[in-house]
């Protein structure tokens, strides 16, 4: 009718309160949700078994021996799969992709194992056999791998620690070699039993303020090459290193260095800035770097700068990688330390790589799978640990080059590996006059994309915690070291969790008018309150004994305060409370004495209690403790709106008013 006011009055009709609709017995009549064993044998049947495709299904056959043996080689080797519809067409695009990959990589390969405090052939070593393994494991078709700052960073700050690399050059590269390997079955592991989670623990926001720090201290770390200095702290922090250098300038230094290393950073960042000018023109940039390499090398050797000051690399083993399987030290007073530090650049390594392959891949519109390509980087450095190789991972401004110049696939890896092998056969002589400082001016010029500074302020926009977090990491990597802001950057995401966990919300409920919606009455004013009834949600999936207090205490404060002071509109005094669980998924017995003390505070002034929609494994543990026989099986409820049916129901009559 016309002129009906807007507030909607609806009468509830009499009905029996014991007995249930048919929604709400399937609360109490669910079947018994898996146990842990149950929960272990599947994540391992899913490791270990794979699923075949089309085998098993209603109508089919299911998938004979080999079947299941191809099945189960395809999830190992994806190239198996992408490799029987690979045209000719991709592979001209990928060969073109590799050729301009293996002229940024060879010269920041070489830069980078200088970055690692190894020799230069060992930075290519690295760019031969780890992308070659991912190439037939992998799942990323743009990605490049080998080595990167970041990494290198790590393995040379935390090695270091344990031998010195000055003294003991041979020990110091078996410990990295050791490194790798243990880096590797780390990463397999993780992939092979769904371990994944644990590189989530380095929040978004840890990793952006992590790599911030670690371009800074590599900054400062490239100081000594920039200004061709022979000593030089082997400490990573801030102080340490402007320390060294206040000391090393009063010593006699060669400013050829510096301006070898200024000229060809300002050329590599305005070929960059061309590129991104001018997308046709992107392969400028990518060449750069090589450019750099042979125009700085000529200029040494054509003046023997080298016999004034200018410090350069020397000689560079030529050939194939060596065996380094008899150098790994498995067992011996290196071995924790060794684990210790694997442990870290596994985490770092595969956040970066998949961080990498997943953008690129929505770019692309295709899934990447985060347990294969943990498997695919584990192998890769078990390989490379195995043929004088370090730690490899995808790396950004590789993976956009190889993007860019229109990969397909990772036969672009295959390409650029045997580029750099042939480098390494024929080319490694004519290294001997290159400068150092042009390594350090390849290096430096990689750093400005590991600083996302957009990113910390939108950080600090939407979460002032999570960039406490990205600022606790910055600050722990620039004045302690690269393990204190990591464990920085962990202690305070852990105390969010923490906070978070012992503090949840507790919400009262109101209903929306016209529907059988119930949302909170501070998010959603417009709710309103049902008269005599109190409606309140728990928002937190574990019931357990580190909130189970405080949502307790909450919960009867307000019963007391409701029954003290009752509503100001209806004046009626509260004769239910309706407790909603849905977000509630499991409970501990703290959780379970927290709902039973609830029950007795309100049976003690007389209140009926109603739970409604408790997950699967807390009304399961309600049912053994015997709080669904206290609280009465007829007062458990699948909806909010069935709970507060029945209790307005139980007051004779009483409309439900909004």
């Amino acid at each position: 009718m016309e002129g009906t006011p807007a507030v909607e009055t609806t009468t509830v009709s009499a009905f029996d309160v014991s007995g249930h609709p048919d929604t709400a017995r399937l609360v109490l009549s669910s079947p018994k949700p898996p146990g842990v064993r149950e929960e272990l044998v599947g994540v391992v049947r899913k490791a270990f078994l794979p699923r075949a495709s089309g085998g098993g299904g209603a109508g089919r056959p299911p998938p004979s021996r080999w079947g299941w043996a191809l099945t189960a080689l395809q999830s190992v080797f994806p190239v198996l799969q992408w490799g029987r519809t690979y045209s000719f067409k991709s592979f001209k695009s990928d060969v073109m992709a590799g050729l301009t990959l293996a002229s940024l990589g060879i010269p920041q390969s070489i830069g980078y194992a200088n970055l690692a405090k190894l020799d230069p052939q060992y930075g290519l070593y690295t760019s031969v056999v780890p992308p070659l393994i991912y190439a037939v494991m992998g799942t990323s078709r743009e990605i490049a791998i080998g080595p990167v700052a970041v990494v290198s960073l790590l393995l040379s700050s935390m090695v270091s620690k344990i031998v010195d690399p000055a003294a003991d050059p041979a020990t110091y590269r078996a410990l990295v070699f050791t490194v790798t390997f243990l880096a590797g079955v780390f990463q397999v592991s993780f992939g092979l039993f769904r371990l994944g989670f644990l590189v989530d623990f380095l929040s978004h926001a840890a990793i952006v303020g992590f790599m911030a720090g670690a371009a800074i201290v590599i900054g400062l770390q490239q100081l000594k090459g920039l200004l061709g200095l022979s000593h030089f702290t082997n400490s990573t922090d801030i102080v340490s290193v402007i320390k060294a250098v206040c000391s090393a300038l009063r010593d006699p230094w060669h400013p050829g260095n510096f301006l070898i290393g200024c000229s060809f950073l300002i050329f590599i960042l305005s070929t960059r800035f061309i590129g991104r000018r001018y997308k046709k023109l992107f392969w400028l940039s990518a060449i750069s770097p090589l450019l750099s390499v042979i125009l700085s090398t000529a200029a040494v050797y054509a003046t023997r700068a080298d016999r004034h000051g200018v410090k350069i690399i020397q000689r560079v083993h030529a050939g194939l990688n060596p065996s380094s399987a008899g150098q790994l030290r498995l067992s011996g007073p290196y071995t924790v330390d060794c684990a210790k530090t694997a442990i870290i650049c596994a985490v770092i390594a595969l956040t970066e790589a998949i961080a990498v392959g997943r953008s690129f891949a929505s770019i692309r519109g295709y899934k990447l799978d985060g347990n294969k390509e943990m498997i695919a980087m584990g192998c890769s450095n078990v390989a490379g640990s195995l043929s004088s190789c370090y730690v490899a991972t995808g790396s950004f401004s590789r993976t956009a080059v190889n993007f860019s110049a229109g990969a397909r696939s990772t036969v672009s890896n295959i390409v650029m590996s045997i580029t750099v092998f042939i480098a390494l056969e024929l080319l490694m002589k004519s290294l001997y006059y290159t400068p150092v400082a042009v390594l350090a001016s390849i290096i430096l010029s990689a750093l400005p994309g590991l600083i996302d500074i957009k990113e910390a302020f939108s950080i600090w926009k939407v979460d002032k915690m999570d960039f406490l977090t990205c600022l606790g990491a910055f600050v722990g990597v620039l004045f302690g070291s690269v393990e204190i802001g990591l464990a920085v950057a962990l202690a305070i995401s852990f105390a969010k969790i923490i906070i978070q966990s012992l503090r949840p919300q507790v919400e009262v409920l109101g209903r929306l008018q016209g529907t059988s919606i119930f949302c909170s009455i501070r998010q959603y004013p417009v709710a309103c309150r049902i008269p005599a009834v109190l409606t309140i949600r728990i928002d937190t999936s574990f019931l357990c004994f580190i909130n189970s207090t405080f949502i307790k205490e909450r919960i009867v404060e307000w019963i007391r305060d409701e029954v003290e002071t009752p509503d100001e509109k209806s004046r009626e005094r509260v004769q239910s409370l309706v407790l909603d669980m849905s977000n509630v998924v499991n409970i501990d017995t703290s959780g379970i004495s927290a709902l039973e003390e609830i029950h007795k505070e309100l049976v003690s002034l007389g209140i009926q209690m109603a739970i409604a929609s408790p997950g699967w494994q807390a009304i399961q543990k309600m049912k053994m403790a015997g709080v669904v026989d206290r609280v009465g099986g007829d007062w458990i409820f699948l909806t909010v709106g069935e709970a507060v049916e029945a209790c307005v129901t139980l007051q004779k009559g009483t409309v439900l008013e909004c």
